[in-house]
């Protein structure tokens, strides 16, 4: 009788859980929004709280991740992550808010390291490139996350209620795939080693590639339907359709592209991915009439899908820095840039167009072609323990 707790299946539900409990957040921030009678600048500095709690755990998590060993890390993780979302459906106050959504943004964006760091083991231990496929299971959960969120809405559940569930029915449906008998590599290091180490070599060329992307994706994300709606006049319906269109394209690629990787090696994938990127900004910057846009966030979710999981792939194996830390500090760079970027994108389509910014975006997605060759495979030092 096959095994149903699986290697693969253990890193998936750990990618699952991740994105379930964001889509369950993102699902009612209108809710939460208008029950604190938050304005937009308000709601604003609450995600910079919650972005800058992500960004705070990236080495932390890297650390603990090569000291303690990633699926160890993992799973302490997901259960502070789980209480998380559930403290920030409780908050009474807005003070208490900003507290839960830093606590939640840290849990979320270590989790990300740390299972990263796992999943780059597994990786190893197939012999195959799956990485893309956990990167799927993550965008799936969030998609189920979210229309988790959608049914409490329509059912008036309210908030409270609903993330108690959702933290409760996330940890019975994946909890049990974390309770694996797996033996993390451990990096042999020192209590006076640094807590953050910053790209060297070849990985500082990997962390620009994961700029590129995730200034990509963050742009699609807070700009694709702005962009349809003022610059090519499409209804408010239509305007979400951009990042639609882009969201399951990603998933559907990220669900094959591990074949690809595997038949053609990352250099050229991420080459084809980072032409494909630039071709759909650029395409979208020029575009006049829906459908072309439309076509352009295709290219773009195509382009972008493979790139930050075959980043992380070539941060695990760097010869030079252990997993947890060099995932830390490209995941720091592609993060950061999902953060800050999209602000960037607004004030140079204030000065200039935002014609103009997607053209610049696509510039970035064009290094991604360029500094390809920097992904190819690497061993990694690290020791068993």
């Amino acid at each position: 009788m096959p095994r149903i707790v699986t290697p693969w299946r253990s890193v998936a539900a750990a990618f699952a859980l991740n994105g379930v409990l964001l889509g369950c957040w993102a699902s009612r921030v209108p809710a939460i929004a208008a029950g604190f009678g938050l304005d937009e600048g308000a709601l604003g500095l609450l995600l910079l709280v919650m972005g800058v709690g992500a960004l705070v755990s990236f080495p932390i998590a890297g650390t603990l991740a090569d000291r303690f060993g990633a699926v160890r890390v993992t799973r302490w993780i997901a259960s502070i992550y789980l209480v998380s979302i559930a403290l920030v459906g409780l908050a009474p106050v807005v003070p208490a808010l900003g507290l839960a959504l830093f606590l939640f943004g840290m849990c979320h964006g270590a989790m990300d390291v740390a299972m990263n760091s796992w999943a780059a083991e597994v990786e190893r231990h197939m012999g195959r490139s799956v990485m893309s496929s956990f990167h799927a299971m993550w965008s799936l959960g969030a998609g189920l996350g979210a229309a988790g969120g959608f049914a409490a809405t329509s059912l008036s559940l309210p908030v409270s209620l609903h993330f108690v569930l959702a933290a409760a029915l996330t940890a019975l449906l994946f909890g049990p795939f974390l309770r694996i008998d797996w033996t993390s590599r451990i990096a042999a290091g020192g209590a006076g080693d640094p807590v953050f180490a910053f790209p060297r070599g070849a990985l500082v060329f990997v962390g620009l590639i994961a700029l590129g992307a995730g200034l990509g994706e963050g742009a699609a994300v807070d700009w694709s339907a702005v962009f349809l709606a003022d610059v090519l006049g499409a209804a408010e319906t239509q305007a979400t359709l951009g990042y639609a269109v882009f969201s399951v394209t990603m998933v559907a690629m990220r669900l094959c592209v591990d074949r690809l990787i595997t038949r053609h090696g990352p250099r050229r994938v991420a080459l084809v991915s980072g032409l494909l990127a630039a071709s759909g900004y650029v395409l979208c910057a020029v575009s006049t009439a829906l459908p072309l846009a439309l076509a352009s966030f295709v290219l773009m979710g195509m382009g972008y899908a493979a790139v930050i999981p075959l980043a992380f792939s070539r941060a695990a194996a760097d010869p030079d820095i252990p997993a947890g830390q060099a995932i830390a500090s490209v995941a720091t760079l592609g993060y950061g840039a999902m953060l800050m970027g999209p602000p960037a994108i607004g004030f140079i389509a204030d000065v200039s167009s935002l014609r103009v910014s997607f053209v610049l975006v696509g510039l970035f997605a064009l290094l991604i072609a360029v500094l390809s060759p920097v992904l190819g495979r690497a061993r990694p030092t690290s020791t068993t323990a």
